[in-house]
């Protein structure tokens, strides 16, 4: 069992939990994840490790509900456990020297991005991340990012923080003024997909770390495969980081709606059971 020490909400729908887990935080390593189970019947959830403490043996994951799983994990307090928790899986992110990095985060992808910002700086980079969402309230980690980073452009669709615009545009906007040599891009699917296809414009190696649905996380069920240079990956072994201008975000994009109607239903069921305890 698994004791959160720490609990903090970012915003109404986002959740950060530092969590008891010594022999992962010893163990991992920037890109790596874990997956979790919140009860004894619950699905296995795959979550980036955004942070570790070797020292007190914790490691901090970060969670947006999305649907009855994720709502179950945020409503755990301080003092509770998760039934299960694996790792840390999936291949560690290539940090080296290289030069220059362009770091961007959407959402709550920043939460994957923020370790490997910091392992990019200690490897003796120059760091430049750009951190975007719809709104103020929905940046998440800027002065952790800020600590490791030579400069940070902050984006929002409304304009309430930072600046007002996408992504791809305080990207856009880096790589026409200095030479970019790397570009990591960690968010939404369709974020991803068009700062890849930014990067490929100016020829910038780019790597994208992929939250495709996931369930042993071994590569044994097959249920997080992708397409990444006309071959079938396995998100859980073979990334999650893959070259972007090889996968096939589209198909990404619809796998990741494949079960929204599902969950959609369960969603509802689980507001009907909560309604009538109450």
């Amino acid at each position: 069992m698994n004791r959160i020490v720490e609990k903090e909400f970012f915003s109404e729908n986002v959740v950060k939990l530092v969590v008891e887990a010594p022999l992962i935080a010893k163990a991992r390593k920037p890109g790596n994840f874990v997956i979790l189970r919140v009860s004894e019947n619950g699905e296995r959830i795959p979550l980036t490790i955004a942070g570790a403490d070797v020292e007190k043996g914790t490691i901090t994951l970060i969670a947006q509900k999305v649907g009855v799983s994720t709502e179950k994990l945020a409503a755990l307090n301080v003092g509770d456990s998760l039934i299960d928790l694996v790792g840390p899986l999936g291949k560690a992110t290539d940090i080296h020297k290289v030069g220059t990095v362009l770091c961007c985060g959407g959402g709550v992808g920043v939460a994957p991005l923020l370790p490997i910002v910091e392992g990019f700086k200690k490897a003796g980079n120059r760091v430049v991340s750009v951190l975007a969402a719809r709104s103020k309230d929905l940046i998440i980690l800027e002065d952790e990012v800020r600590k490791w980073s030579d400069e940070v452009i902050v984006m929002t669709d409304d304009g309430s923080h930072g600046r007002k615009g996408l992504v791809t545009q305080g990207a856009e906007e880096v790589i026409l003024r200095e030479k970019i040599d790397e570009c990591i891009a960690i968010g939404p699917a369709i974020m991803m997909k068009f700062t890849s296809l930014l990067t490929k414009k100016y020829n910038i190696p780019t790597q994208a770390s992929l939250n495709a649905m996931m369930v042993d996380g071994t590569g044994m069920c097959g249920a997080c495969r992708v397409s990444v240079g006309g071959k079938t990956k396995f998100t859980c072994v073979d990334g999650p980081e893959f070259d972007a201008h090889q996968i096939d975000f589209d198909e990404l994009m619809m796998r990741l709606g494949g079960y929204k109607s599902e969950e959609k239903e369960a969603f509802e069921i689980y507001n009907k059971m909560l309604d009538c305890k109450i």
